[in-house]
Protein backbone atom coordinates (compact mmCIF):
# COMPACT_ATOMS: atom_id res chain seq x y z
CA UNK A 1 0.00 0.00 0.00
CA UNK A 2 1.19 3.30 -1.07
CA UNK A 3 1.25 6.31 1.60
CA UNK A 4 0.84 9.12 -0.65
CA UNK A 5 -1.34 7.63 -3.69
CA UNK A 6 -1.11 10.33 -6.64
CA UNK A 7 -3.06 10.30 -10.15
CA UNK A 8 -0.91 10.11 -12.62
CA UNK A 9 0.05 12.54 -15.02
CA UNK A 10 -2.15 14.10 -17.85
CA UNK A 11 -1.29 12.02 -20.69
CA UNK A 12 0.54 13.94 -23.35
CA UNK A 13 -2.24 13.61 -25.78
CA UNK A 14 -4.80 15.23 -23.57
CA UNK A 15 -2.81 18.50 -22.39
CA UNK A 16 -4.59 21.54 -23.70
CA UNK A 17 -2.60 24.53 -24.73
CA UNK A 18 -2.15 26.21 -21.75
CA UNK A 19 -1.25 29.63 -21.71
CA UNK A 20 2.31 30.44 -19.85
CA UNK A 21 0.57 31.22 -16.53
CA UNK A 22 -1.21 28.18 -16.35
CA UNK A 23 -1.05 24.98 -14.76
CA UNK A 24 -2.70 21.29 -14.65
CA UNK A 25 -4.72 20.76 -11.23
CA UNK A 26 -6.27 17.75 -11.34
CA UNK A 27 -8.23 16.07 -14.39
CA UNK A 28 -10.94 13.39 -15.37
CA UNK A 29 -11.86 11.17 -17.96
CA UNK A 30 -14.98 11.35 -19.04
CA UNK A 31 -17.10 8.92 -21.45
CA UNK A 32 -16.77 12.71 -23.55
CA UNK A 33 -13.06 12.78 -23.54
CA UNK A 34 -11.12 13.89 -20.82
CA UNK A 35 -11.68 16.97 -18.35
CA UNK A 36 -8.40 19.12 -17.19
CA UNK A 37 -9.26 21.71 -14.21
CA UNK A 38 -6.45 24.33 -14.49
CA UNK A 39 -5.91 27.53 -12.19
CA UNK A 40 -7.83 29.16 -14.97
CA UNK A 41 -10.46 26.97 -15.69
CA UNK A 42 -11.78 23.81 -16.99
CA UNK A 43 -10.80 22.40 -20.43
CA UNK A 44 -14.03 20.57 -22.00
CA UNK A 45 -13.72 17.48 -23.91
CA UNK A 46 -13.84 18.25 -27.66
CA UNK A 47 -14.25 22.32 -26.68
CA UNK A 48 -10.49 23.23 -27.13
CA UNK A 49 -11.50 25.86 -25.33
CA UNK A 50 -11.27 26.87 -21.29
CA UNK A 51 -14.00 27.68 -19.92
CA UNK A 52 -13.20 30.52 -17.20
CA UNK A 53 -14.07 29.50 -13.42
CA UNK A 54 -15.66 32.81 -13.49
CA UNK A 55 -17.88 31.54 -15.88
CA UNK A 56 -19.19 28.84 -14.34
CA UNK A 57 -22.77 29.64 -12.89
CA UNK A 58 -23.42 26.47 -11.03
CA UNK A 59 -21.53 23.06 -10.75
CA UNK A 60 -23.55 20.21 -9.01
CA UNK A 61 -21.98 16.33 -8.36
CA UNK A 62 -24.07 13.38 -7.53
CA UNK A 63 -21.22 11.16 -6.99
CA UNK A 64 -21.08 9.67 -10.63
CA UNK A 65 -22.19 13.09 -12.91
CA UNK A 66 -20.30 16.45 -12.71
CA UNK A 67 -22.95 19.34 -13.97
CA UNK A 68 -21.73 22.35 -14.76
CA UNK A 69 -24.27 25.29 -16.01
CA UNK A 70 -22.17 28.11 -18.03
CA UNK A 71 -22.90 31.52 -17.54
CA UNK A 72 -24.06 33.09 -21.27
CA UNK A 73 -23.83 36.64 -21.77
CA UNK A 74 -27.20 38.53 -22.57
CA UNK A 75 -26.28 41.71 -22.40
CA UNK A 76 -23.43 44.21 -21.88
CA UNK A 77 -24.09 47.75 -20.15
CA UNK A 78 -22.09 50.00 -18.22
CA UNK A 79 -19.46 48.61 -16.14
CA UNK A 80 -21.42 45.12 -15.96
CA UNK A 81 -22.78 41.92 -17.76
CA UNK A 82 -26.05 40.79 -18.13
CA UNK A 83 -25.66 36.69 -17.86
CA UNK A 84 -27.92 33.71 -17.73
CA UNK A 85 -27.57 29.91 -17.85
CA UNK A 86 -26.31 28.41 -20.61
CA UNK A 87 -27.28 24.90 -21.18
CA UNK A 88 -26.35 22.31 -18.96
CA UNK A 89 -23.60 19.96 -19.59
CA UNK A 90 -23.56 16.88 -18.08
CA UNK A 91 -20.12 14.09 -17.79
CA UNK A 92 -20.34 10.86 -16.43
CA UNK A 93 -16.67 10.80 -14.62
CA UNK A 94 -15.21 7.28 -14.63
CA UNK A 95 -12.63 7.95 -11.87
CA UNK A 96 -13.26 11.30 -10.87
CA UNK A 97 -10.29 11.84 -8.85
CA UNK A 98 -10.40 15.30 -7.11
CA UNK A 99 -12.05 17.00 -10.05
CA UNK A 100 -14.99 17.40 -8.89
CA UNK A 101 -13.79 19.08 -5.68
CA UNK A 102 -11.33 20.93 -7.46
CA UNK A 103 -14.17 22.54 -9.59
CA UNK A 104 -16.73 23.17 -7.06
CA UNK A 105 -13.71 24.87 -5.10
CA UNK A 106 -12.78 26.93 -7.54
CA UNK A 107 -15.96 27.95 -8.73
CA UNK A 108 -16.68 29.63 -5.64
CA UNK A 109 -13.11 30.79 -4.81
CA UNK A 110 -13.98 32.85 -7.79
CA UNK A 111 -17.14 34.59 -6.16
CA UNK A 112 -16.06 37.60 -4.41
CA UNK A 113 -19.07 39.79 -4.07
CA UNK A 114 -22.69 38.48 -4.42
CA UNK A 115 -25.65 40.10 -2.96
CA UNK A 116 -29.40 39.16 -4.50
CA UNK A 117 -31.94 42.52 -4.08
CA UNK A 118 -35.97 42.67 -4.55
CA UNK A 119 -36.62 45.42 -7.50
CA UNK A 120 -39.83 46.52 -9.08
CA UNK A 121 -40.92 44.11 -11.46
CA UNK A 122 -38.47 41.33 -10.62
CA UNK A 123 -35.51 40.47 -8.86
CA UNK A 124 -31.37 40.23 -9.56
CA UNK A 125 -28.18 38.83 -8.18
CA UNK A 126 -25.23 41.05 -8.44
CA UNK A 127 -21.85 39.01 -8.93
CA UNK A 128 -18.34 40.81 -8.75
CA UNK A 129 -16.22 37.59 -9.38
CA UNK A 130 -12.72 37.39 -9.34
CA UNK A 131 -10.72 36.46 -12.80
CA UNK A 132 -7.66 34.27 -13.00
CA UNK A 133 -4.98 36.61 -14.35
CA UNK A 134 -6.51 40.15 -13.99
CA UNK A 135 -6.91 42.30 -11.43
CA UNK A 136 -10.23 43.57 -9.70
CA UNK A 137 -13.28 41.96 -9.83
CA UNK A 138 -15.41 41.10 -13.25
CA UNK A 139 -19.12 42.65 -12.51
CA UNK A 140 -22.01 40.53 -13.73
CA UNK A 141 -26.16 40.75 -13.26
CA UNK A 142 -28.04 38.05 -13.46
CA UNK A 143 -31.96 38.47 -13.64
CA UNK A 144 -34.54 36.12 -11.32
CA UNK A 145 -36.82 34.59 -13.96
CA UNK A 146 -39.60 36.39 -15.06
CA UNK A 147 -38.07 40.00 -14.03
CA UNK A 148 -38.30 42.60 -16.66
CA UNK A 149 -35.01 42.72 -17.32
CA UNK A 150 -35.00 45.47 -20.31
CA UNK A 151 -37.98 47.89 -18.55
CA UNK A 152 -36.41 51.47 -18.34
CA UNK A 153 -36.45 51.63 -14.63
CA UNK A 154 -34.83 48.17 -14.06
CA UNK A 155 -32.10 49.13 -15.76
CA UNK A 156 -31.39 52.35 -14.03
CA UNK A 157 -32.20 50.14 -10.47
CA UNK A 158 -30.06 47.52 -11.89
CA UNK A 159 -26.74 49.94 -12.71
CA UNK A 160 -27.50 51.42 -8.94
CA UNK A 161 -27.66 48.34 -7.20
CA UNK A 162 -24.47 47.28 -9.50
CA UNK A 163 -22.33 50.85 -8.64
CA UNK A 164 -23.27 50.25 -4.93
CA UNK A 165 -21.68 46.85 -5.10
CA UNK A 166 -18.61 48.33 -6.92
CA UNK A 167 -18.33 51.13 -4.37
CA UNK A 168 -18.51 48.51 -1.35
CA UNK A 169 -15.76 46.88 -2.23
CA UNK A 170 -13.59 49.59 -3.84
CA UNK A 171 -10.15 50.52 -1.48
CA UNK A 172 -10.59 53.23 -0.04
CA UNK A 173 -8.87 56.61 -1.73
Amino acid sequence: MKLFRRRPPLPAEHRPPLDAEERVLTWARSEEGVLVATNRGIWLPGAGERLGWHEIHKVAWSGRELRITPAEVAGERDGYTVLVDGPVMTFLLLEPGELPNQVRARVTRSVAFTTHHEIEHGALRVVGRRVSGQDGLSWAVRYDAGSWTDWPAVIEATGELVAAAQNSVAPPP
